[in-house]
């Protein structure tokens, strides 16, 4: 018997106030990224986990998702 591979949401914590506090510290502290070790990479990943549980933010991600796909696959028919 296989094991099924850990997606990005099984790797989260199970409590939904505990995402949403990473997700905000991930993006205040993308906010520094000029500092060492702390990066503007973080700003991003805080919105993946914010939208987990905020559907204002699912549908932002959701939308440039589909933005980059037409983008790459534009950029693909014109080579």
């Amino acid at each position: 018997m296989t094991k099924a591979k850990p997606t990005f949401r099984d790797r989260l914590p199970r409590s939904r106030l505990a995402r949403i506090i990473i997700g905000l510290l991930l993006i205040i502290m993308g906010i520094f990224g000029w500092l060492p070790i702390i990066g503007f990479w973080m700003i991003p990943l805080g919105l993946v986990v914010l939208s987990v549980d905020i559907s204002t933010v699912r549908s932002w991600r959701r939308r440039m998702e589909v933005k980059w796909g037409r983008r790459k696959k534009r950029n693909r028919e014109g080579e």
